[in-house]
C-alpha cells in the first residue's frame, strides 16, 4: 500500500466505488420490486452522496500543513500562560527533525510520504493519499459521517428489495428478477455491508479520539510511555540512556486532554456545533496547530512524549567497512556481517543513525552478566511484561532496534505512515547552533 502507483489509484478506486454504491442501485431499483426511490428518498439520498464527494475530495486535496521555521516565536504572545509554558517547553525540548533541520512542535510528527513534518499528524491515509492532521481531520471525521449516513440508508432500501425476492423465492424464474439483476443486487448487499461495516468501526475509533483527543499516534506514545514505567519498575524506577547514565522515569499523564466538549471543539477547528457537519466549512489555521492548551494535571513545562532513554542523545557510531576480519576468515561471512551492520546504522535516506538494540535483547545480555538486578531493588515482571517481551521477541528483526517497538496491536510509528529513524530518535543530533539559539531564546524568557 506504500506504492505511490497504488496511492494514485486509491483516490480514483474511493470515487468509483462511491459511484457504483450509489448510482447503479438507484438504477436497479427501477426495475425491480417495490420501485424506485420516492422523490424525498432520491433527494435526500442523493444529498449524501453529494456530500460525501465534497468531504473526500476536500480531505484529500487540503494541504495536511506547513510548520513555520520560527513557529516558536509566532506563540509568544499568544494563548494561556500555561500554554505558552508548554509551547516553550517544547520549543526548548530536544525533538529535533533531522530531515527538515528544525525542531518540532508539540504533537507534530514526521510523514514519510509527505516528506515534512505535520502538525498533529494522526495518520496517513492511503485511501486519501493525504495525511489525516490538524488541517484534515474536521473533513476526514465529515467525510466518515456522510458516507456511513448514507451506506446505512442504501442498505436499508437493499433490504426493503430483497425481501420481496426471498419471499418469492419459490416461485418459476421468470416471474422474479433476472440472473443479472440477482447478481447485481447480490453485489450491491455484499459490498455495501462490508464496507459499512469497516467505516462504522473506523468512524467509532476517530470520534472516540476526537472526544479524548488522544490520535492514533498519541494513543501509540501513552503506551509506550506504560511500556518504560514497567520496565523501570522492574530496574528500580531507572533505566540507563545509550552512555549508561541511569535516568529516573517518572509517571507523566497525557496533557492534551482538557474535556469532551473542547477537545471536540479544537479537533473540528470550530465551537460552532453547526459548522462540524458542514462539507463546505474552513479548514483549521496553521497558527492554531503549533500550540494546543494545557489541562495542566503535570507541570506543563514537561514535555510530551515523557523523556524516554532510548530516545536520547547518543555518540554517533560509524559502521564498519574496513578490511578487518574478527570472527570469521571467510570472505562470504564477512560480506554479511559488514551488510548487517550497514543496514542497522544506516536510516532510509542514507544517514547514520545509531538505533538501540531492542530492550529484550538488552535485558538479556545484562542478565548473563550479572548486572541487570539489584538484589534489593529486584522485582518480578508482570503479565504485561511478559507480553510485551514475548511481542517484541516475535516482531523484531535482526536489522531493526528499539524504533521497532509495537504496542498491544502490534502496531508501530512506521504503520501509521511516521518516517521511524526520524520521529522515533527525534532527540538526536541538534546542531550546536541551534542549541545556543534555544539557550538564547530562554534566557531571553
Amino acid at each position: 500500500m506504500d506504492s505511490p502507483l497504488v496511492q494514485r489509484m486509491t483516490l480514483p478506486g474511493v470515487a468509483a466505488l462511491v459511484a457504483f454504491l450509489a448510482y447503479t442501485s438507484q438504477w436497479l431499483f427501477q426495475h425491480i420490486e417495490p420501485g424506485p426511490l420516492t422523490k424525498r428518498e432520491a433527494y435526500i439520498f442523493n444529498g449524501l452522496v453529494a456530500c460525501i464527494f465534497i468531504c473526500y475530495w476536500r480531505t484529500c486535496l487540503t494541504d495536511p500543513g506547513h510548520i513555520p521555521q520560527d513557529w516558536h516565536d509566532t506563540i509568544k504572545e499568544a494563548g494561556s500562560e500555561a500554554q505558552q509554558t508548554a509551547s516553550k517547553a517544547a520549543a526548548q525540548s530536544n525533538r529535533w527533525c533531522r530531515r527538515c533541520e528544525a525542531f518540532k512542535p508539540p504533537r507534530a510528527h514526521h510523514c514519510k510520504t509527505c516528506k515534512r513534518c505535520i502538525m498533529k499528524m494522526d495518520h496517513h491515509c492511503v485511501w486519501t493519499a493525504n495525511c489525516v492532521s490538524h488541517k484534515t481531520i474536521p473533513h476526514f471525521i465529515r467525510f466518515l459521517v456522510y458516507a456511513v449516513a448514507s451506506m446505512a440508508y442504501l442498505e436499508y432500501f437493499l433490504l426493503v428489495r430483497v425481501a420481496p425476492i426471498w419471499g418469492k423465492r419459490s416461485l418459476p424464474s421468470y416471474l422474479g428478477p433476472s440472473v443479472l439483476q440477482l447478481s447485481h443486487i447480490f453485489v450491491l448487499c455484499a459490498v455495501n455491508s462490508f464496507v459499512l461495516f469497516a467505516l462504522t468501526l473506523l468512524l467509532g475509533r476517530t470520534l472516540w479520539s476526537l472526544a479524548v483527543n488522544t490520535w492514533t499516534i498519541e494513543g501509540w506514545e501513552i503506551e509506550r510511555h506504560d511500556a518504560v514505567l514497567r520496565r523501570a519498575r522492574v530496574l528500580g524506577g531507572y533505566l540507563e540512556d545509550p552512555q549508561g547514565n541511569k535516568v529516573l522515569i517518572e509517571h507523566q499523564e497525557f496533557p492534551w486532554d482538557i474535556g469532551i466538549w473542547a477537545n471536540i471543539c479544537q479537533g473540528m477547528g470550530s465551537r460552532n456545533s453547526l459548522a462540524w457537519l458542514w462539507p463546505l466549512s474552513r479548514s483549521p489555521s496553521v497558527q492554531s496547530g503549533l500550540s494546543y492548551k494545557h489541562n495542566e494535571i503535570d507541570d506543563p513545562s514537561k514535555p510530551w512524549p515523557p523523556p524516554d532513554p532510548d530516545r536520547l542523545f547518543r555518540v554517533e557510531r560509524k559502521p564498519f567497512v574496513g578490511d578487518g576480519f574478527t570472527k570469521s576468515w571467510d570472505v562470504d561471512d564477512f560480506k554479511k556481517r559488514q551488510a548487517a551492520d550497514l543496514a542497522r546504522y544506516t536510516d532510509g535516506d542514507g544517514e547514520y543513525v545509531v538505533r538501540r538494540r531492542p530492550f529484550h535483547e538488552r535485558l538479556d545480555s545484562q542478565r548473563q552478566n550479572g548486572s541487570a538486578y539489584d538484589d534489593e531493588v529486584a522485582i518480578e515482571a508482570d503479565e504485561d511484561d511478559e507480553e510485551e517481551d514475548e511481542r517484541d521477541r516475535s516482531a523484531t528483526r535482526p536489522d531493526e532496534g528499539e524504533e521497532a517497538w509495537r504496542n498491544r496491536e502490534g502496531e508501530r510509528l512506521a504503520d501509521f505512515g511516521v518516517d521511524e529513524e526520524a520521529d522515533f530518535y527525534d532527540e538526536d543530533d541538534v546542531p550546536l547552533a541551534e542549541l545556543i539559539r534555544r539557550r538564547q531564546v530562554g534566557n531571553s524568557g
